[in-house]
């Protein structure tokens, strides 16, 4: 059916819907890349593409091949300089209540030790990088730190990350119930929209966030504040023992019991 004409372009029911859907799909991705260098590429990429179906729609050949080529190299440019940026919208596509209710993290009880040992190392001022493990595999940071293969406990975090310990200044590891490794090397963050007040621990947690899925509890040496990092962004850069216990729960879709 159709519902207009304009000259030689006729639009037609599909023609509307499908421009409302790629509408709506440009906009979720923007909302996701909002405030990243990816998103102002992607600005840049919506606009190509809008004048070449205008050029298109009025019949000019030869602009509409130069927009066309334009197109296609900013398309190889776009993925080529942001890798970890569409790997992490992959990733957050694919984290649906349905596929994190099949592959569930930890249980109560190891969460629960994450949150104490948190709130004893900022009472403390013990700096800490905690990882938990989700979906994507990180054996590469694993074998850079020493395995310890622990059932995860408390008193086991606040071991590790006694100043005294020589394995403080890495990150531990969690996968499941178990510990995996401690004193682990992260990757740190290459964004530069980071406060530059941050410290490693912090960029590190957003460095590991930006190329996984996995959620990482950061205790800071100086203020003792708890941040949790995910999708390369913190959450909240100041928790307390309530909203910490709340946010793993709901990001970790944990039910109250083992």
């Amino acid at each position: 059916m159709n519902l207009f004409k304009i000259g030689f372009l006729t639009v037609s029911l599909i023609d509307v819907i499908d421009i409302a859907l790629v509408t709506w799909i440009f906009y979720k991705v923007y909302q996701y890349f909002k405030e990243t260098r990816a998103g102002q590429m992607l600005i840049g990429l919506i606009i190509l593409l809008i004048a070449s179906f205008l050029f298109n729609a009025i019949g000019f050949s030869a602009t509409s091949w130069l927009m066309n080529q334009f197109q296609t190299v900013w398309v190889v440019a776009f993925v080529i300089l942001f890798q970890p940026e569409i790997r992490r919208l992959l990733i957050y596509v694919g984290q649906t209540r349905f596929f994190r209710s099949i592959f569930r993290v930890g249980t109560s009880r190891s969460l629960e030790a994450v949150v104490d040992a948190s709130l004893k190392m900022s009472d403390r001022q013990w700096g800490a990088l905690i990882v938990i493990q989700r979906e994507t595999g990180l054996r590469a940071y694993k074998e850079s730190g020493t395995p310890i293969k622990g059932e995860v406990s408390s008193a086991l975090l606040l071991s590790i990350f006694n100043p005294s310990s020589p394995l403080h200044d890495g990150a531990v590891i969690l996968q499941n119930t178990l510990m995996e490794a401690a004193g682990c090397i992260l990757p740190l963050t290459e964004s530069d929209m980071v406060n530059p007040d941050m410290g490693t621990r912090h960029r590190a947690a957003l460095g590991l966030t930006e190329e996984s899925d996995a959620i990482v509890i950061v205790v800071s040496e100086e203020r003792g504040a708890i941040a949790a990092a995910e999708n390369g962004r913190f959450a909240n850069l100041d928790m307390d023992e309530m909203s910490l216990r709340r946010y793993l729960n709901e990001r970790l879709f944990i039910s109250s019991g083992d």
